[in-house]
């Protein structure tokens, strides 16, 4: 009896950005896709090149292809001035954004525009504007507009979740999380880009989302306050830590406060990659969670804690030896990658070509990683980065009301009456009761 006929499709594949994100995730990533491709029954084999990398000199694109080899596909190395238009017209199906995150928007927006799916790092962008944009772009040209939360993949995370979605977990009270990274982050891989910029951007975003995707409920207030002076000047705009508090309220009129403080200054002879922490308090228990405590600890003469750690993380990202004799490499990191191909692909390959508007309408209802649910992940960095920037203008202790009589977004002074409508729109589509 023959073997059944397996469909072979492909989905070329765009990068924008080749620093630590790509190589860490991005690149492992496109190399096991280019050996194996990705499999389901709904839309077959699917081959995903990577076809096209936009980046400012191209000194990275060109020395990654060297020592590639045949472990990736032949693709352009496309570079300033204009990479992105050398990337759009190399005839790719879809872009991953990964560069600095203010220059997320502009990127993502033009691959938006050309027809192209997009997958962007987090933060999405960096205010509501930004966001509305891209979701009427996604809308207008039929296709995806997707965003990274590798954390929501956590197994720790994903097991929150479901206690709470599952009732054992009984509405949340408090949080906290933390999340401490080395100098090595800010004065090293991020140098270049750091200035004006602050660690709650950069990674408070993760437990933004996490609050906002497990817990529901309406963000009703953001306040912030922050350290400087080690990564720029005391009373600069560059930040060394922050420490962000939301407020959010629920449908039976409770409310729960968050607290997230995020570093980019901890000492690079610190154990661990970094030092991730949370707590979650409910009605009816305590949820305990830090990265460190749960995984390993190895100590190597003369590497450790240097050039090797001595906390690892094997759940986010490990290259491995198999017990086979293959090496490998996966995790959480590479598994949210993973992801957005595969939607893609049921997008594009998942059934009837006249039923592609039902399976685009089904991708975009998965409120992890579309534009579209991320409003209120956005209006929280929106508003931390405004009262981040009064502060380094003088007025620290500024707070944000969110969904205000004045507006979507509403920066209050204190000691004044003046306020500041930072977005007039709606932030959330339904008002909490009274």
């Amino acid at each position: 009896m023959p073997a059944p006929q397996i469909a072979v499709h492909q989905l070329r594949a765009g990068m924008v950005g080749l620093g630590m994100i790509f190589e860490e995730t991005y690149r492992p990533f496109f190399e096991q896709a280019h050996t194996q491709g990705v499999y389901d029954p709904a839309f077959g084999l699917v081959r995903v090149p990577l076809c096209a990398v936009a980046s400012r000199t191209g000194l990275r694109a060109e020395a990654y292809k060297r020592a590639a080899g045949e472990r990736i596909s032949p693709f352009v190395s496309c570079k300033e001035p204009d990479a992105l238009a050398g990337l759009l017209d190399a005839g790719v199906d879809f872009v991953c954004v990964a560069s600095p995150d203010d220059r997320h928007f502009e990127a993502a927006l033009r691959a938006l525009r050309a027809g192209k799916h997009v997958l962007i790092e987090k933060p999405s962008v960096l205010s509501l504007e930004e966001l509305d944009a891209l979701e009427a772009a996604a809308h207008q040209n039929g296709v995806l507009a997707k965003v990274v939360y590798h954390k929501l993949l956590d197994p720790d995370h994903k097991k929150l979740r479901t206690l709470v979605a599952e009732g054992e977990l009984r509405h949340v009270n408090t949080g906290y999380c933390t999340l401490l990274e080395p100098k090595s982050i800010s004065c090293g891989q991020f140098a270049e880009w750091i200035a004006g910029r602050n660690p709650g951007t950069y990674v408070a975003v993760h437990y933004i989302k996490l609050i906002d995707f497990t817990f529901g409920g309406r963000l009703k207030s953001v306040s912030c306050t922050g350290q400087r002076g080690l990564v720029g000047a005391a009373d600069g705009p560059t930040w060394d830590s922050t420490q962000l508090r939301l407020v959010y309220g629920y449908a039976d009129g409770r409310e729960a406060a968050f607290d997230i403080h995020t570093s980019w200054v901890t000492p690079d002879n610190f154990p661990g990659y970094v030092d991730q922490e949370v707590q979650f308090r409910f009605d009816n228990g305590v949820w305990n969670a830090h990265s460190r405590k749960r995984g390993v600890e190895c100590t190597v003469e003369g590497r450790t804690p240097q050039s090797r750690k001595i906390n690892i993380n094997n759940h986010y990202n490990g290259a491995f030896l198999e017990p086979w004799g293959e090496r490998s490499q996966r995790g959480y990191g590479l598994e949210v990658l993973e992801r957005f191909v595969r939607e893609v692909a049921r997008v594009e390959y998942g059934g009837a070509a006249g039923e592609r508007p039902q399976r685009l309408l089904a991708a975009r209802q998965l409120s992890y990683n579309d534009v579209s649910a991320d409003r209120q992940t956005v209006a929280a960095v929106q508003a931390m980065e405004a009262i981040l920037a009064r502060h380094a203008a003088g007025t620290p202790n500024c707070v944000v009301e969110v969904d205000h009589r004045l507006g979507g977004l509403v920066l209050l002074t204190p000691g004044s009456s003046a306020a500041e409508v930072l977005y007039a729109g709606r932030v959330c589509a339904e008002a909490l009761p009274g």
